[in-house]
């Protein structure tokens, strides 16, 4: 494995539903937060404070649609307080309510049918995923990014936001050529590494440097 991929996997490989707190699988709780996730982290706001409303809106409750929708406004308001996402609190509250009666109407709670009604097709996956309410291109990018982790049929999802990261760390930027440098359970990890490279110029100085330093 690449020096640079190792040490973006070691340092900076950790995904966004891991950062907050639950480990992805194909399963429709695990799904449906990794949605509520992309909707909280579209908005311009920080991934830290996007993460711990994340957490908050879990421990209340809201881990799944049916636990989003039992929560009132005003539940899913204090949630968002106590995670510090105040600027869109309000707003967002509506949409995730509204987020869950799609899943709930649409998918009968499990976005696994969200794959099925796609056909398994990312351009289609990417389309119906722009039906809920707050989540548009950056929103589908987040999620599909972290879902390849279960959706093989989504590989390789390297967005824009991975590509700035490659080629700051001077990896290629060409999808099947960047995936083809780990195991495809890894690829969710170097793309979120990957992201959090290509916001942070230092970050990514510094893995140059530390791989340069170890040759």
């Amino acid at each position: 494995m690449d020096a640079v991929v190792k040490k973006l996997l070691r340092e900076s490989g950790e995904t966004f539903p891991e950062e907050a707190g639950f480990e992805l699988k194909d399963t429709p709780a695990a799904l449906f937060k990794l949605l509520v996730l992309a909707n909280l982290l579209s908005a311009r706001i920080s991934s830290g404070i996007a993460l711990s409303a994340a957490r908050e809106l879990f421990a209340a409750g809201g881990g799944t649609a049916r636990g989003m929708a039992k929560l009132t406004w005003q539940e899913r308001v204090d949630a968002l307080g106590r995670g510090h996402y105040v600027r869109y609190d309000e707003s967002t509250a509506s949409r995730l309510g509204d987020t869950a009666g799609i899943v709930q109407d649409k998918y009968r709670g499990d976005l696994r049918n969200l794959a099925v009604h796609a056909e398994r097709d990312r351009d289609g996956a990417g389309g119906l995923l722009r039906e809920f309410p707050g989540i548009g291109p950056t929103g589908v990018d987040i999620f599909c990014r972290e879902a390849q982790a279960v959706w093989p049929w989504l590989r390789p999802y390297i967005d824009d936001q991975v590509k700035k990261g490659a080629d700051r760390v001077g990896l290629p930027t060409d999808p099947k050529e960047l995936a083809g440098k780990v195991a495809d359970k890894d690829l969710a990890r170097l793309t979120a590494a990957l992201v959090r490279v290509g916001r942070d110029k230092r970050l990514a100085e510094s893995i140059r440097e530390k791989t340069t330093a170890g040759r």
